[in-house]
């Protein structure tokens, strides 16, 4: 561990604590329907959609209507993706937008692809370069980044809208925030953030294919394609799923440490705002603080950790006088900080970019970010999706600290009560039911097991991993799984889509249930939910439950493989 690792990791916290508040109040005014500093060049156009569309925008929604019509909304863009893949062969322009000759792409990976695009998991069983055309990288992938982005978004102002409101039977109107969503926050920035990427070095072409010779005298293709316009958004959307197949860690994908870093700040960027948006529409912002410190502290953690194992390197080599840190699957461009930096923000957030092969870290260093999508990707967590995970565990710290003074508990003037815990705690235990359930049944799958790349704990961590990720909604994975099989396509679409979706009914159950109650005046007895206490309760808590729930599953693989290297044990690759 250096100064430099320091200075990174001390940089990058500055940079997101300085530019939480800036989103943040842009972000309020947005989906409070206030003018801002692109309303003149955009309402217009807002107003032009919203007439094509035939939506009222002063027409809002209650809970139950604001999430049929997000399930509808993803329904129809699950077909629309299937159908290109599936035909991706067979659609006009193929000169233009297929000068590769992909052919379809076979049943079960698109129907894993599609609701992994839909779900902003993102999770690919296939090398994007080989696989897929420009048409559906643009039009299909490309286009639901933004779509599943804007949807955890909205969401989550949705459930804010939830804590802010009292005596209301609505939450706002879905059709207008995926609106307002896309067009004044994710498309704004994501138009300058793709010039910035090829600026830096990154493709932006419908040209075809190269066809270079090497210094050997042989033949290489190398691929480009529209590249910056993906990667912006997926990096900003925290979707994950790169045009190549070595994803982040590949020189078209992030050409330069400056693209790096950059792109780590991005990954942050929203859902860290989301968070001062809590503050600003429950009418203090120390509230949102109060959650970004909770945040802060489970990242530093994880942080300070996966470098510490990192920068150590692996015992058994370290045995053999091979000191140092651990290289391997690293990009030398970027190193062990770097690296392990981007591991963390990426399973932190639900990103699944990577720069280096999480199934080459150290199994400490690999654990960190496996135990970060377990928690649920609260620790900032996805575009949305991590504000209202994280809501989630406050309504159960709240709950805990109700019982052990003997009163109501209250958050934000409004009283917890048991329908809401009850709702938290189905949606908290959903996702552990999908990852250590698959798991166990893939453990009892011959084919399944024999997709592993490794023997041993090693094999078991990525088999795990990979279900995590998928339900989780993060997209990253140990590369050792090979995970293209029928079974891990249909197991995991379903790990995924149930990750998604069911764990959103109860939240939005949760945010029309807060919106109806009245406010109640803060008393002597209230607990103060912006202080140290507050902060150290809630992250107690979800250490607590993510110990009880993940510790046995962690205890069978990375935890027995650092105990059997420090042992001297090894096992033979497959």
């Amino acid at each position: 561990m250096t100064a430099i690792g320091w200075t990174q990791i001390l940089l990058y916290c500055a940079i997101i604590i300085a530019i939480t508040p800036v989103l943040g109040s842009y972000m309020t005014r947005v989906f409070n329907g206030e003018r801002n500093f692109l309303s003149p060049i955009l309402r217009p156009i807002e107003i032009v959609i919203y007439k094509l569309a035939g939506v009222d925008e002063r027409r809002e929604q209650n809970w139950l209507i604001y999430t049929i019509g997000m399930l509808l909304f993803h329904v129809g863009g699950f077909l629309i993706l299937y159908f290109l893949m599936r035909a991706q062969a067979l659609l006009p322009l193929q000169d233009l937008f297929n000068p590769a000759g992909q052919s379809a792409v076979e049943e079960g990976l698109s129907f894993n692809t599609a609701i992994s695009f839909i779900t902003n998991t993102n999770w690919q069983n296939y090398g994007g370069e080989s696989t897929m055309s420009y048409l559906v990288q643009m039009l299909g992938l490309t286009h639901q980044n933004f779509l599943s982005a804007a949807t955890g978004i909205v969401l989550a102002v949705a459930v804010i809208r939830g804590f802010a409101r009292h005596s209301a039977q609505t939450v706002g109107n879905f059709w207008v925030d995926m609106t307002r969503c896309t067009l004044y926050i994710l498309i704004p920035i994501c138009v300058p953030y793709a010039l910035f990427l090829v600026w830096q070095g990154m493709p932006q072409t419908l040209g075809p294919y190269i066809d270079a010779t090497t210094l050997e005298g042989a033949k290489q293709t190398i691929a480009v394609g529209p590249v910056a316009s993906q990667i912006a958004i997926k990096m900003l959307g925290t979707n994950g799923g790169g045009f190549f197949n070595a994803n982040a860690a590949h020189p078209f994908e992030n050409p330069t440490a400056l693209s790096n870093y950059v792109q780590i700040i991005s990954i942050f960027a929203i859902g860290a705002a989301l968070t001062n948006v809590f503050g600003r529409m429950v009418g203090n912002q120390k509230q949102g603080w109060a959650i970004f410190a909770v945040m802060g502290v489970l990242f530093l953690a994880g942080t300070v950790a996966c470098y510490a194992a990192e920068a150590h390197g692996n015992d058994a080599l370290n045995a053999l006088g091979l000191t140092g840190g651990n290289m391997e699957g690293k990009e030398v461009r970027f190193g062990i900080i770097a690296s392990s930096l981007f591991a963390v923000i990426t399973t932190d957030a639900s990103c699944g970019a990577v720069n280096a092969m999480h199934d080459s870290f150290t199994a400490l260093g690999g654990m960190i970010p496996l135990i970060n999508i377990q928690l649920g990707e609260i620790i900032v967590g996805g575009v949305g999706s991590g504000m209202y995970g994280m809501l989630l565990f406050v309504i159960i710290s709240m709950f805990i600290a109700g019982l052990m003074v003997g009163r109501t508990p209250e958050y934000v003037g409004k009283k917890i009560e048991a329908k809401e815990v009850k709702m938290a705690m189905l949606a908290v235990l959903i996702l552990p039911l999908m990852y250590l359930g698959w798991t166990a049944v893939a453990m009892l799958v011959p084919s399944a097991v024999s997709a592993m790349g490794n023997p041993g704990p090693h094999g078991f961590t990525e088999v795990l991993y990979a279900y995590v990720s998928q339900d989780g909604n993060n997209g990253s994975a140990f590369a050792g799984l090979s995970a293209n099989t029928l079974f891990y396509n249909l197991s995991g679409a379903m790990a995924m889509a149930v990750g998604r979706f069911w764990m959103i009914i109860p939240t939005m159950a949760i945010a029309g249930s807060l919106a109806a109650k009245k406010l109640v005046p803060a008393s002597a007895g209230t607990f103060p939910t912006t202080g140290g206490l507050f902060v150290g309760l809630v992250v107690g808590v979800i250490v607590i439950v993510g110990g009880l729930t993940f510790f046995p599953a962690l205890a069978l693989g990375p935890i027995v493989e650092q105990l059997a290297i420090n042992a001297g044990t090894l096992f033979a690759s497959n």
